[in-house]
């Protein structure tokens, strides 16, 4: 049985487009680049920031931390509320509060961000804590978040946890830390990149996600 509940927030418990796809469009009109398709767009949605502007636009560590910042001017005013909580996911939390469950957020976002969503969208009441990245973005690979969110809920037994997330990075994070993960495919990883990954479960819907939360070996 999974005592701990780890969760990734962005295409997991809220589905964050609209801020993420205009924070990259403003980031990338300053540096002139054109702007890839929407769908291109929501691809970036779950890797850490800088990871994206390096491997997506080529960008060396000096440039990738510019980008960082441009993106952070929109996201940090506008772009953290252009947001909504998937249908269901409070009805989730709640019962899984009620078995007994610890949940947590582990998150690549900044933690500052991350506990203002979480605090915006009435969320907070159902979590020990909200564990993210920093904002300089040290600690912001999902192994590490997970490591710090371990140490933080002073977690003695791995074997305990869960890690949920949409993207293959929630899954591999897991895994480099040795714990067990579900795939979720109402966000943005298709069951594929979860399964390449790794996933011990894969959720396509959030009844699915309850009882695998809830399960019982």
């Amino acid at each position: 049985m999974f005592d701990y509940l780890f969760f990734d927030l962005d295409g997991t418990l809220t589905d964050p487009a609209l801020g993420i796809t205009n924070s990259f469009k403003y980031a990338l009109k300053s540096f002139g680049i054109e702007i890839p398709s929407y769908e291109k767009l929501c691809s970036f949605i779950g890797p850490p920031l800088i990871e994206t502007f390096k491997t997506q636009f080529d960008f060396d560590e000096a440039k990738a931390q510019e980008g960082v910042k441009k993106y952070r001017e929109y996201f940090a005013k506008t772009g953290l509320l252009e947001n909504s909580v998937y249908k269901g996911i409070p009805e989730l939390l709640e019962n899984l509060k009620a078995a007994g469950k610890t949940l947590v957020v582990a998150t690549s976002k900044p933690e500052e961000y991350s506990v203002k969503i979480i605090e915006h969208f009435g969320l907070s009441k159902y979590f020990e804590n909200v564990c993210g990245s920093n904002i300089d973005e040290t600690r912001s690979k999902k192994d590490e978040v997970i490591s710090y969110a371990i140490e933080r809920n002073h977690i003695a037994d791995k074997s305990k946890i869960l890690m949920i997330g949409d993207r293959k990075h929630d899954i591999l994070g897991a895994k480099k830390v040795g714990l067990k993960s579900c795939g979720v495919l109402f966000g943005y990883g298709s069951r594929q990149e979860l399964e390449t990954a790794g996933a011990n479960f894969i959720a396509e819907n959030i009844p699915q996600l309850k009882e695998i939360c809830l399960k019982i070996d």
